[in-house]
Formats: structure tokens, C-alpha cells, sequence
């Protein structure tokens, strides 16, 4: 049963019907597939490292309607994966890059650009004129936004997560079984899984999940004949480096506060709040940047820099004098800090320190700690630009 109603079906046209001719001899597809495929309107919400194969494929498949949502700019290292930007895109909005490739590879289809980060207050707005959304993102907090208003809107959301070798993928359709807040209620806590950005990805990892998603996107579309052909109520996960796959059985949750039988969220909520990010009765972090921290270790301060960056961050760019403590070991060794003494915590980009630092808040120390503002990256731009960044 596809999710395209016959009424916006239309001719395809003979140049459409070269293009697409392959599909076109498919029973699965053919030409009643392929209108649908032209009248779909899909919104691919990241245009990272899921997001490159997402919009490229859905856009060769013919999907007459692309929407593509970011905030962000083209930086050299997405370029390990996010194979949809090139070179001379760095620095670029990472949506109109995408708009250039895709539009090179399909021009008879209409992209839709949505520079913008997707948030409780804008999200009903953008994801309300699509037929299926394809979750392309990197973050807790906006997984569960896009779970929450697809299931409030009704639309198929189409999902895919990606760690290191290890991915997965499912299909959370609240009419036809469980959502995201099925399979994981609650988030982990803030700071406790880095990002591809803090903890590396094997650069083809998600081209694999994110042919996948896109696979399921045009299933939906043209009609996989069952659910049971999708991968609706079923958590395909992936191993790349001992290239495996493995499926769970996913069930719908009664008591699911979006999709249950008695839903407590009926409108999109404080996501930041909801993963643990800020809190009401949170003291501010004290920010220090790098030209800052600069001035004060040249004068000789006392401070006591702790790095809490995973071993082989450290080896890229070893920062010289900070304390190597990981985040895991902080709560552990808080006995190794001296309360008087200035404490400054580095990560990579400054979002672990400043959970190190709420964690080290929870636990008792008492000494004053300031975050690096940007982290080791904003110290090789700002301080020392013969160090590495990454």
C-alpha cells in the first residue's frame, strides 16, 4: 500500500520514461510506482553523512518533490563521507551545495532548501508539507523532535543512526507499529555517546545506512505490498567492520507518551530540556576562550587544565600540559583536582567539557572550572595554527 493517494498521480513524460526505464520494467515499480515516485514529497532532514545518499538516490529514483533541511557549512573533514559536497563547496551552506548536486544529477525534480536548524517552534511548519520525512541527524534531541511531530502530523519517519563501524535503520510509522520513543523511552545521558564528529566513523558506514533508509523511503512510496516488507517493527542494525547484520523485533509501547493508547505529548516539547541539556535550576558554565586561556597561562597563572578527550583525540593533538582524564573516569577521579586552583576542561569542540563539568557539579567538587570555549579546535584557530585540528 503506498502513501501517495491516486489523485496526485500524473503522465510521465517520454523523457521521464527514459530516465526511469529501469524502474519502469520492475512489476514492483513500473509506471504506476514511478508516478507515485513523482508525485512524493520527501524531506531529508540532515544533509550530512546520511543525508549525501538519501538525497542523491531519492533524487535519481525520480522523487518529484526534495526537501533538505541544515543549518550548517561545508567543512574539509565532512568530506570523508558527505560524499553529496566537493572541495569547492567548503564554506558553503551545506543545503545549497546539496541543491547543486542534486539538482546536476535531476533537474526535472523541485528541491527545497530549508537553511535552518530544525527546532520545537518551526518543526510542524516545515515537516507538515511532506509525505515521509528520512532522518538524517546526528543529535538525541532532534531524533526526537522529528519522532514526535511525524507521529503528531501522521507521516512515516524513516530512520538511521550511525557510530563508529556501527549502524541501523527502521521504519517508525505510529499507524503501522512502534516509534523512536518506543524503541529508546529515554535518552542517555548528556555526554555519554560522542558524537561522529568526537568518536570518528568509518567514512562508508553511512553510505551503507543511508542507501538503506533511502531504499525504505521509496518502498513506502511506490508500495512494498506489506508491511511486512518495510522495516516497520524492525531495528536492522549493522556492523561494518565484522560486516554483519542483525535484525531486532521492535513492539509498539501502550504506555508510549506519543504513540500510546493514553499520549501525554501532544505538541512539540523543550528537546534540550528532555535530553538532559539544560535545566531549569542549571548555574550558567563559565566560558573561557582560547585567547583568554592564552593570556592567563602566559602570565603564569595557576590553572589546572584537564583534557577529557579520548586517548587517540590526544594523539592527534596532544595538549601540552592539561591533565588526560576521559569523561568516563571524571566522577572517579575528582580527588585528583585542588579546589583552589582554577580548573579549565577541554574536549574537542567544548560540548563534553561542559558536561564534564555538570558531572563534576553532580559529584560534589566545589573548585571553580571554567569550559574551553570551541575546545582543542578553537585553540588551533585562535592560538596555534601549527596544531591539528579535527
Amino acid at each position: 500500500m503506498s502513501i501517495i493517494p491516486d489523485g496526485r498521480l500524473t503522465d510521465l513524460s517520454y523523457d521521464e520514461m527514459q530516465r526511469y526505464s529501469r524502474h519502469l520494467i520492475l512489476p514492483e515499480v513500473g509506471v504506476a510506482g514511478q508516478k507515485r515516485l513523482k508525485a512524493a514529497k520527501v524531506l531529508v532532514v540532515g544533509t550530512g553523512g546520511l543525508g549525501a545518499p538519501l538525497a542523491l538516490y531519492l533524487a535519481a529514483a525520480g522523487v518529484g518533490t526534495l526537501g533538505l533541511v541544515d543549518f550548517d557549512t561545508v567543512e574539509s573533514s565532512n568530506l570523508q563521507r558527505q560524499i553529496i559536497h566537493s572541495t569547492r563547496h567548503i564554506g558553503h551552506n551545506k543545503v545549497d551545495s546539496a541543491r547543486d548536486r542534486v539538482e546536476g544529477l535531476n533537474p526535472a525534480i523541485q528541491v527545497v532548501t530549508h537553511h535552518t536548524r530544525l527546532a520545537s517552534d518551526n518543526a510542524m511548519e516545515i515537516l507538515g508539507g511532506y509525505d515521509v520525512v528520512a532522518d538524517g541527524t546526528d543529535n538525541y534531541q532532534t531524533r526526537y523532535l522529528i519522532n514526535d511531530v511525524c507521529v503528531l502530523l501522521g507521516i512515516p519517519n524513516v530512520y538511521g543512526a550511525i557510530f563508529q563501524f556501527e549502524g541501523q535503520a527502521s521504519v517508525f510509522d505510529a499507524k503501522n507499529g512502534p516509534c523512536y520513543r518506543c524503541l529508546y523511552p529515554v535518552p542517555p545521558p548528556p555526554g555519554s555517546v560522542p558524537s561522529c564528529g568526537e568518536a570518528g566513523v568509518l567514512g562508508v558506514l553511512p553510505g551503507i545506512v543511508g542507501t538503506i533508509q533511502a531504499c525504505e523511503v521509496i518502498k513506502l512510496i511506490v508500495g512494498s505490498g506489506s508491511v511486512g516488507g518495510m522495516l516497520t517493527g524492525r531495528l536492522l542494525l549493522f556492523d561494518a567492520w565484522r560486516m554483519q547484520f542483525r535484525e531486532w523485533a521492535l513492539e509498539k509501547d501502550p504506555d508510549c507518551p506519543v504513540c500510546g493508547k493514553h499520549p501525554s505529548i501532544l505538541a512539540p516539547i523543550d528537546y534540550e530540556q528532555f535530553c538532559g541539556l539544560t535545566r531549569a535550576d542549571d548555574d550558567p558554565i563559565t566560558q573561557i576562550t582560547a585567547k583568554a586561556l592564552k593570556v592567563r597561562l602566559d602570565k603564569g597563572d595557576a590553572i589546572q587544565l584537564i583534557d577529557v578527550r579520548e586517548s587517540r583525540e590526544q594523539e592527534i593533538f596532544p595538549f601540552v600540559g592539561a591533565k588526560p582524564i576521559p569523561f568516563g573516569e571524571l566522577a572517579l577521579r575528582k580527588e585528583e583536582f585542588d579546589p583552589a586552583v582554577d580548573a579549565v576542561f577541554i574536549c574537542k569542540i567544548g560540548q563534553r567539557s561542559m558536561y564534564a563539568i555538570r558531572v563534576l557539579q553532580s559529584a560534589g567538587y566545589t573548585g571553580n572550572m571554567l569550559n574551553l570555549q570551541g575546545g582543542s579546535n578553537a585553540w588551533v584557530q585562535d592560538v596555534d595554527a601549527d596544531a591539528v585540528a579535527y
